[in-house]
């Protein structure tokens, strides 16, 4: 039996010009979704935050719709693009827009930091500028996928309206759980208390608990060491 022949990953393939080197830019960009789920998984394991939780299981329902919708449109790609799958509407385009629309929002609005001593949280105007970095490097993966020819505009613009408007939907669901107690509910469940499940990004920013914590024992400790000596 003769060997059959080699497939392609095609998950992280991406066809572009060698010679040009914005097409070599835009196909390290077609590879940032990819990046935001190594992101996501990174923070769920380390932070065990539920909001995080929240923003993970919105942006894989995002993916499911995009799923269903190419296989009822069925448009196929450009002509110029070999690739495989249907292209509207745009699913690199319908993740960074759920992504970017979805930390704008929790940013803006669900984001409410207290001062510690220790620590001066963002203004509002610096999580503007952050929120506006992040559509503006989602908007830079949508045109990339115009530029290497694997999708249409209109593709490409179904796909950043999709998953903004789903983006806007799911806070308002994650919004109503908050507000109908279901998200404490969940936080006191025996499954949630195991995994050491906890939501305080809302309020507090995570980077500078830990550093209280670190600042706390490095005191602790040189306070037992003063004492050994003063002895």
């Amino acid at each position: 039996m003769e060997n059959p022949p080699l497939a392609s990953l095609s998950l992280t393939h991406v066809h572009y010009n060698p010679a040009d080197r914005i097409s070599y830019l835009c196909a390290w960009l077609a590879l940032v979704p990819q990046g935001l789920c190594v992101v996501y998984a990174t923070l769920i394991w380390s932070n065990r935050e539920i909001e995080i939780g929240l923003m993970f299981a919105g942006q894989m329902a995002c993916e499911a719709l995009n799923w269903v919708l190419k296989r009822h449109f069925k448009e196929e790609r450009p002509r110029e693009m070999h690739g495989k799958g249907y292209g509207m509407p745009s699913s690199h385009a319908q993740f960074v827009a759920f992504f970017s629309v979805t930390l704008t929002l929790f940013l803006l609005i669900r984001h409410v930091p207290h001062p510690t001593e220790t620590h001066t949280p963002f203004s509002f105007a610096s999580r503007f500028v952050l929120s506006l970095l992040a559509i503006a490097s989602a908007g830079a993966v949508a045109v990339s996928r115009i530029y290497l020819s694997y999708h249409t505009q209109k593709q490409v613009l179904v796909g950043c309206a999709c998953g903004a408007l789903f983006a806007i939907v799911w806070f308002g669901f994650t919004t109503y759980l908050r507000r109908a107690g279901w998200i404490e509910w969940a936080l006191s469940t025996w499954l949630a208390r195991a995994f050491r499940v906890r939501d305080l990004v809302i309020q507090e920013d995570l980077v500078d608990s830990g550093w209280a914590r670190w600042q706390e024992r490095r005191k602790r400790q040189e306070f037992r060491v003063q004492g050994k000596k003063s002895r």
